[in-house]
């Protein structure tokens, strides 16, 4: 009888607060219908969220942030927001200035945001704690302003990716040039724009990174299509990962170095969705994840 009671007691145990080292199930965030959602990983159960903009999980899944964006026709007014997702409360950091701020992208270490906004007219971009305190302006990298696009975090949460449409760098933030590649010379006719994505992996070797390239176009694309590489930052050799016939973007690291995240749309289609697949399957192994969605972000 005493023995009953010890074991079921053990399965209570079990049961309440999970077996040692269990990790909380992984989830999915994305952008739909002008809307943030979460869903598992297999993108099940979806979630809506909020109304905005470029989504992103922290890195223990605990937290999303995002982008508010302004009703149509108004004025462009955007503010950063984090969500706590066990109670549901939402923070908006109102003690950035700046009424135009977009793509919150999360430190390694949780603690901070990186993102883009406007002040004065001026693309910058930024950085705050997840609480909304110690704004701080990312200093110039040369003498005359440049609109730096799609920053994200490198792997030692003290230095950053962005792009200018002509150079990749590596940015300090005291703002020291700590590398700069021409993008033409990585990727021989491809180019970067303004709605290119970047993501570093986590043991900071490999940077993930959105392509245009300069290839003839499908009847009823416009604009360069769209191609997803890796860059080994120690060799500064270049990959593809997406063969010409795979229009792909919006890429994020889902394990790195063998898996990511990205979005497609077919030949035909209206709308891009949601993929996953392996870095070295060439597109052969993807599997869809979320109709009709974009900007996908995974816990770690």
């Amino acid at each position: 009888m005493k023995s009953s009671i010890i074991f079921f007691l053990a399965v209570v145990a079990c049961s309440t607060w999970g077996f040692a080292g269990e990790q909380p199930a992984r989830k999915l965030a994305f952008e739909k219908d002008d809307a943030v959602w979460i869903s598992n990983m297999d993108g099940t159960e979806p979630k809506k969220i909020a109304a905005g903009q470029s989504p992103e999980l922290s890195p223990e899944g605990s937290r999303l942030a995002y982008n508010t964006v302004q009703d149509i026709g108004q004025p462009a007014h955007r503010q950063l927001a984090v969500v706590d997702l066990a109670t549901g409360q939402t923070s908006i950091l109102k003690d950035i200035p700046s009424n135009n701020c977009m793509e919150p992208r999360w430190s390694p270490d949780g603690k901070r945001l990186l993102f883009d906004c406007y002040i004065d007219n001026e693309r910058l971009t930024g950085v705050v704690n997840a609480d909304g305190t110690g704004f701080q302006r990312m200093p110039e990298s040369g003498p005359t302003h440049q609109n730096f696009w799609a920053a994200t975090w490198a792997a030692d949460g003290q230095s950053y990716f962005v792009e200018d449409m002509q150079y990749l760098f590596r940015l300090g933030l005291d703002g020291k040039v700590l590398n700069k590649w021409a993008v033409e010379k990585i990727v021989p006719r491809g180019g970067m724009s303004g709605n290119v994505r970047l993501d570093a992996s986590p043991d900071g070797r490999t940077l993930l990174m959105d392509v245009e390239m300069d290839e003839k176009e499908r009847k009823g694309w416009e604009g360069p299509p769209a191609s997803i590489w890796t860059f080994d930052l120690a060799t500064e050799k270049a990959t593809r990962l997406t063969p010409k016939s795979l229009y792909a973007w919006d890429c994020h690291w889902l394990d790195a170095p063998d898996s990511i995240l990205f979005i497609s749309q077919g030949a035909g289609e209206k709308f891009p969705s949601i993929y996953r697949m392996s870095a070295a399957g060439q597109g052969k192994d993807r599997k869809l994840l979320i109709k009709n969605a974009r900007t996908p972000s995974a816990s770690k």
